[in-house]
Parts: C-alpha cells; structure tokens; sequence
C-alpha cells in the first residue's frame, strides 16, 4: 500500500479515488484492510451489528475489475467517486438478503427482500457495503445505548456515548471502519453522534432523499443522510443517494462573503463551558475571515419542544401500532423506547393538529427572518455537551442537573420542526480531548450551499489546526 494503515484508515474517499485510478491501491486491498480493522476494533466499538464481509469482496472485485477495464470519469466503466469505496448503513435500512434490525429484538431477525432506494443508488455507484450499523432502539432515542445490541462506545473515549440514534455509523467512522455511512435523522441522529464522534453528518431538507424501506419512526420528521469525515465526503454521498434537487439553493454569490445570523433566543440558555467556548472560538474563526455575523430574534424557538414531542409520540404510535408490535410486543421493547411509545397514547387528535400548526407558525416564521435579515444560514452549537459517560442519565450545567437525552435533542429538532437542510462539521477539541460540533441550518433546499459553507469552514478550522487529523485510532 502506498500509504500507511493508519493514513489509509483516515483518508478521504478523493484520496482513495485517486489512488484507485493510478493503480497504487486496489479496491479488494482495501476492503480486506477495512474488513480487518472491524474484526481488531469492532468487539470494543460495537459499531456494526452486522458485518457483510462475503458481500464486500464480491461487490471490491466487481469494482476492481470495472476499473481495471478503463482509466479516468470518461472510461465506459468507471461509474464515479463511489466505486470500490467502503462504506456501511445503518441498521434501519432496508437491505435485500441482509438483516435489518432497526436495533430492536423485534426485528432481530428480519430479513428484507427489497433494496431501499437509497440502497440500490448506492450500489450502482459501485460502493462496497461493509456491514450495518449499530443504532438507538428504533432509532428513537440519543445515545445509542442499545438493551438488546449493547451500547456503541465512542472512539475517542470508550466510556462515552456516540449519541444517537445513528451511533454505530458516527463510531465506524471515527475509528477509521469506513469511508462513508448513511444515518436517520428525525430530531437530531445524523447531528448528534457526528458532534460527539468528531465526524460530518447532513440532516438534508426533508424529501430530497427518499425514506422508502427505511424503518419509519415519524415519517413527516424524518430524513435520511450521509456521513463521512470530512464535508466534501458527505457531499458526495448526498450527490449519490438523492432523489431531488428542486427549489433554490440560496446563498452568497463569489463576490461577498455569507451572512449568518445567532439566535437570541433558546440555543445558548443551556451550554456547556466547554462548548460555549468551542463555539465562540469558532464564531472569532468565522469572523476574522470575513463571514458577516449578527444575533437576530426568533421568538417561536420556545414552542419547538413541544410540537416536537407531540408530533413524534403520535407519529411512533401510529407506526409501531400499524406495524402490530405496539402494545402486542410491548415486552419486547426497551424501557425508554416503550415509555415513549405509551406517552403517544395520551396524545389527542387536537394535540397533534396544533402541534402540526404550530409547526407551520414556526416555518413560516424562519423563512421571514431569513428574508427580512437577509441571511443565508443561522450557526448555531450541534448539541449543548460533548459525549456524556455511558449510563450517565443526567448532566450537570450550572448548578442543575439536565436529562442528557433532553439535552442532545434541544439543538436539533428545531431543523427537523423546520424540515430545512442542517449540517454538524466538528470544530473543536475540548480540554479532555473530546469533540465539539458546529452546526449550520439553512432555509429549504439550500444543501448545496450549507455543504459550501461547511466546506469552508473546515478549512479554515484545519489551517487554524483546531481539531487533529488523523482522527484517534479505535485501540485508543
């Protein structure tokens, strides 16, 4: 290999590509190299529940023999920066011939007999599947800590959460398992592991990716997205799984530098110190290289955890009972997984309705300030705490005690309320080595841009050498 194991393990899938195309690296070298590095670090990890090495070699040798066939994007077969790249998917997504748990005991043993789209994209780009991914309980949840799979652990600090629900894929990557990984994100699972975990992840706007054959958890919340380490990764991924590109991409042209706006209300009432530092560190780093920052108002911040919970309590029921496993299994459930599934019933027909109103108040709302403040993004901390120990339920901010899966979600439902694109990119490492996450949320159908500027922003975070690369090895 022309690289070392541990660059190679942290590369990006640009360097991969290339060396790929140069005949310096083989896709089937690869894979075995990733495959290895599963079986040394996953027992501690515990990032993939499933490991479909068989699969890999087949789909590494088929890449490898495409390439091998012509040179460069115009040879006939050379189907593009995906082909013979290592990736995996989350365990809720459904995969022909392959075990899809969605992380519950129901489904332990399930078996799909269709792709989700997503899946079949992914496969004509030529990607190799390594495996599927450890996740919360149904994805419903935000620490990944999982009764039935046991918990994934956080490659930076093995005692730590990954977060959740798309835990196992944020670990996979950090640890250098995988080159991509596609989550869930229904009130912040792609945003929070890849904030705790020192990755990227994209919540894209709602419906520009397909959610078919994917485990619902509530539908009009939930989305699907990429995960990577770097932001030009999970754009590539985005590029590839995604259905749609309609509406307007806004957004500073070339000539003037973005204009972000920092929210008065609601997102810094409860921080960190370590965050709250991390991020103003980033907003210095933002301003001196020319972003235009200023606070602005947006009242109706309040009323998203509400509307939230209501929606998605309803939401779950309908779906677990549709399915026949709620109340029928409720046994089988994990404790916090089942209390949020029975607080859905004590939801009303008219709870649900105003939440869903209050929710379109609270789209109409962000759209007007964007406008009238005439900004292209809001920047805001990813989650108010870096990865909290596993089986800690509470942290303490200030002088009180707050419940951590309270505290993970706070800072990301309000993009999923909003069904607007929001992308975490790390920023910082705090004084006990753990990461920091910066989020950004634009207005709807501006993924494009909101990857731009998450782009940039990495590398300016890099030039100022805020966060290492490589990421630590899993045997840290």
């Amino acid at each position: 290999m022309i690289l070392a194991d541990s660059q190679l393990a942290f590369a990006s899938i640009g360097t991969i590509g290339k060396l790929f195309r140069n005949r310096k690296l083989s896709p089937v070298e690869l894979t075995r190299f990733l495959l290895a590095r599963i079986e040394q670090f996953n027992p501690r990890l515990n990032a993939f529940l499933t490991v479909t090495a068989e699969l890999a070699l087949q789909q590494a040798v088929q890449a490898e023999a495409e390439l091998a066939k012509g040179k460069g994007h115009a040879a006939r077969h050379d189907r593009g920066p995906l082909q013979g790249i290592p990736i995996s998917l989350k365990d809720n997504i459904y995969t022909a011939g392959i075990r899809t748990t969605a992380g519950s005991k129901i489904l332990r043993d399930f078996v799909p007999e269709h792709d989700a789209p997503l899946v079949t994209a992914l496969q004509q780009s030529g990607a190799v599947l390594l495996g599927k991914t450890n996740m919360h309980e149904f994805a419903y949840g935000a620490t990944n800590v999982n009764p039935h799979f046991g918990a994934s652990r956080n490659p930076w600090d093995l005692g730590r959460i990954t977060g959740g629900s798309s835990g196992g894929s944020a670990a996979s990557l950090a640890a250098g398992l995988s080159y991509g990984s596609i989550g869930t994100d229904t009130g912040g699972s792609i945003r929070i592991p890849s904030s705790l975990c020192g990755t990227v992840g994209l919540k894209p706007s709602r419906g520009t990716v397909s959610t078919s054959n994917v485990v619902p958890l509530s539908p009009s919340l939930d989305v699907v997205g990429p995960m990577a380490r770097t932001v030009a990764d999970v754009a590539l991924l985005w590029h590839t799984i995604r259905v749609s590109s309609r509406g307007p991409s806004p957004g500073p042209s070339s000539a003037r530098k973005p204009r972000l706006g920092i929210p008065k209300e609601f997102f810094f009432d409860l921080l960190s110190p370590d965050v709250a530092a991390a991020y103003n560190s980033a907003i210095r780093l933002l301003r001196k290289n020319g972003a235009q920052i200023k606070k602005v108002s947006w009242p109706l911040m309040e009323t998203t955890e509400e509307a939230g919970n209501q929606i998605a309590w309803a939401e779950a029921l309908f779906c677990h009972q549709r399915s026949g496993w709620f109340p029928l299994r409720a046994s089988e459930y994990g404790e916090d997984v089942r209390s949020r599934l029975e607080l859905g019933t004590k939801v009303s027909a008219v709870t649900y309705l105003e939440a869903l109103q209050s929710r379109e108040r609270f789209i109409l709302e962000f759209h007007s300030m964007i406008e009238e403040q005439e900004l292209d993004a809001i920047v805001v901390p990813s989650t108010p705490i870096t990865a909290s120990l596993i089986g800690e339920e509470s942290v303490s901010i200030g002088r009180a005690l707050h419940p951590t899966r309270a505290l993970l979600l706070r800072l990301n439902r309000p993009a999923n309320l909003l069904g607007s694109p929001a992308i975490s990119v790390p920023c910082h490492l705090t004084s006990t080595n753990l990461p920091v996450g910066l989020q950004f949320i634009g207005p709807l159908h501006s993924d494009s841009f909101l990857l731009a500027l998450a782009g940039a922003f990495e590398r300016l975070r890099i030039r100022a050498s805020q966060v290492p690369f490589p990421l630590p090895p899993a045997s840290k």
